[in-house]
């Protein structure tokens, strides 16, 4: 194997990178730069949102890399405080004069938002106009469970191409998985590596120190993350960690020349506790991280 990327074809025919640079956090300092260099390191899946605040410093980044639109795959977001049908036209909008582009290849509601989820199905009936439209390639969703996409189903002519969630080894979200893959829907992998536990503090369960992980690194002769960037993508999914640190970026990219054994993944499995780091969907509004994203 020596690939730089392989590429997941989506439930309605559209190819989509398994491996991305995400840009949570990212300041928009180092955006263009991160961005510029991991193109430049082989990955064409870039993931921002418009509550990132980044989304101009991604679509500069971009343009700095020299490579052409066409090539690449950009995703982004719309946040909660522009639910409803025609806000969400209107953030679409603000998103691709931001980012300077004619069009998106991934649109995604960033939460299901259960409290207000008329405004959740509204929206999602606008993403799926953009995709009539032709303005948008593939439309889909963040952080939605098995009963959250049932309901927006109901509502739906279109089953979301992508369901992106807080994935990783500490919480692999199987029933998840077993629910996306069923209705063909792609599930992709929010802090991979475990950003989020990290961030909660919760060293016991970091995925980068477990020594499962250390041991298969050293079997590999891989990175921690390494080794956990391709338990992701022989599962089947996408996977689209954040860094802003060339050799991180770097490093990130160059899982494609090993593959894990059956035994392997089994033994990286069994690290689930089955408990969230980030944000519990169930609750989540725009009260919880109140965000002003300008139009």
């Amino acid at each position: 194997m020596n690939e730089k990327n392989v590429f997941i074809k989506l439930n309605n025919g559209v190819q989509m990178p398994a491996l991305g640079l995400g840009v949570l956090r990212s300041s928009s300092e180092e955006t263009p730069a991160a961005v510029e260099t991991a193109i430049h390191a082989g990955y064409r899946l870039i993931d921002t949102a418009a509550a990132y605040l980044n989304e101009r410093e991604v679509g500069d980044g971009i343009r700095r890399s020299g490579i052409k639109r066409s090539d690449m795959f950009v995703t982004t977001k719309l946040w909660l405080t522009h639910y409803g049908y025609d806000t969400t036209l209107r953030a679409f909008e603000s998103s691709l004069r931001k980012l300077r582009f004619d069009y998106l290849d991934l649109y995604l509601l960033h939460w299901p938002v259960p409290a207000t989820f008329d405004a959740t199905a509204e929206s999602y009936r606008a993403a799926e106009k953009l995709l009539a439209d032709g303005r948008v390639r593939a439309i889909g969703v963040c952080n939605f469970s098995p009963q959250h996409l049932k309901n927006l189903m109901e509502h739906a002519e279109i089953t979301p191409a992508v369901n992106q969630v807080e994935l990783h080894p500490s919480f692999n979200q199987r029933e998840l998985r077993e629910f996306d893959r069923r209705f063909g829907i792609t599930t992709q992998s929010w802090a991979p590596i475990g950003g989020s536990i990290r961030r909660a503090g919760d060293a016991a369960n970091d995925p980068l120190h477990h020594p499962t992980i250390l041991q298969l690194a050293t079997k590999y002769r891989k990175t921690p993350a390494q080794i956990v960037l391709r338990w992701h993508i022989d599962h089947g999914l996408s996977a689209i960690p954040k860094s802003v640190k060339k050799e991180r970026i770097e490093e990130n990219i160059d899982i494609f020349n090993f593959a894990l054994t059956v035994d392997d993944m089994a033994t990286v499995d069994a690290l689930d506790t089955g408990v969230r780091s980030g944000p519990d969907p169930e609750v989540f509004d725009a009260n919880t991280y109140p965000i002003k994203v300008e139009d």
